[in-house]
């Protein structure tokens, strides 16, 4: 039986060296290709992916390019673009890598929706900076007419804020575990997910606005198919304390109650290193196996050679 492996690849995968063409772009998810050719012999494959630069992107083209006759899509539409386009690129490439192997392969990416708490305390404090930046004059006028929420972000200008809440359910959890059952790779959960919620009465589904880090819906979507491992595929090959400093140290083997511990006295960073090791820390608890590595380090990862291996 091949373990079953979900795969959550950074924001910035597609972008290694500041790539901005699709071409670019896609030539680097060539090289994510190779790789998942290289293990789907040995394990079972789901990809979840951030998508922070392109979604960027795409918030500027459409609040840029808007028009009365042709408004802004929302912010959980520009996720499901973005979903759509980097599904392609990947898909595209894991197909191409195959080919070159002789083999077919099936490929498939399964534009997701993650469900969130719609009073989850994230919604009460927008932190998370998206799209373009403003002078504080044109983020106040805005403000006012967009209801967005804006704040000053690190001297560079104004950006719109929102909010960041933890996923609770994937809507195509089932779709997806179909799908790797019958032998498929799937590209899902990208981006985080297109953040919903339930309504109270009729229980149905509807968008709302906010980012879901990509880390933590990817454990979702691992603890749902019933994965056996999870790996968030970041820029290093380890976890490190005292990251940068003479005295770094690289994590390697570690229990949850450890890094839970490492946790707790501010070894890693919100926005950085914290909501990876939040994540598989959370897989782990739950008796799977975390790993946090780099792409060049997955394969020996995988056998638990390389990387910072989490257990419970």
């Amino acid at each position: 039986m091949k373990k079953r492996v979900v795969l959550a690849l950074g924001g910035n995968a597609l972008q290694k060296n500041g790539e901005k063409t699709a071409e670019a772009q896609k030539a680097v998810a060539a090289d994510v290709g190779e790789i998942v050719a290289d293990l789907a012999g040995k394990y079972e494959i789901i990809v979840a992916h951030g998508n922070g630069p392109q979604v960027g992107n795409i918030l500027i083209h459409e609040e840029t390019a808007a028009t009365e006759g042709a408004p802004a899509m929302p912010l959980e539409t520009a996720v499901a673009m973005s979903q759509g386009q980097i599904g392609y690129w990947l898909t595209q490439a894991i197909n191409n890598a195959f080919l070159k192997r002789g083999k077919n392969a099936k490929v498939v990416t399964v534009v997701s929706q993650v469900v969130v708490d719609k009073n989850d305390a994230a919604f009460r404090n927008p932190t998370k900076p998206i799209g373009q930046f403003y002078s504080e004059k044109e983020a106040k006028k805005l403000a006012k007419e967009k209801g967005w929420v804006v704040k000053e972000d690190a001297g560079r200008g104004y950006r719109r804020v929102v909010a960041s809440p933890k996923p609770i359910d994937i809507v195509e959890k089932k779709a997806i575990l179909d799908l790797v059952s019958d032998g498929a790779i799937v590209v899902a959960a990208g981006g985080g997910g297109i953040p919903v919620y339930r309504t109270k009465i009729l229980k149905r589904l509807k968008g709302i606005d906010a980012v879901i880090d990509k880390d933590f819906a990817a454990e979702k979507l691992a603890e749902l198919v019933k994965a056996d491992i999870f790996v968030s595929v970041t820029a290093v090959p380890n976890v490190y304390i005292n990251y940068g400093l003479p005295e770094q140290k690289a994590l390697e083997n570690v229990s949850v109650n450890e890094i839970t511990s490492l946790k707790k006295y501010g070894y890693f960073k919100a926005g950085s290193m914290l909501p990876k090791v939040e994540a598989a820390a959370s897989f782990a608890k739950k008796g799977g196996v975390g790993i946090i590595t780099d792409i060049d380090s997955l394969k020996m990862a995988l056998a638990e050679k390389a990387g910072t291996i989490v257990k419970k």
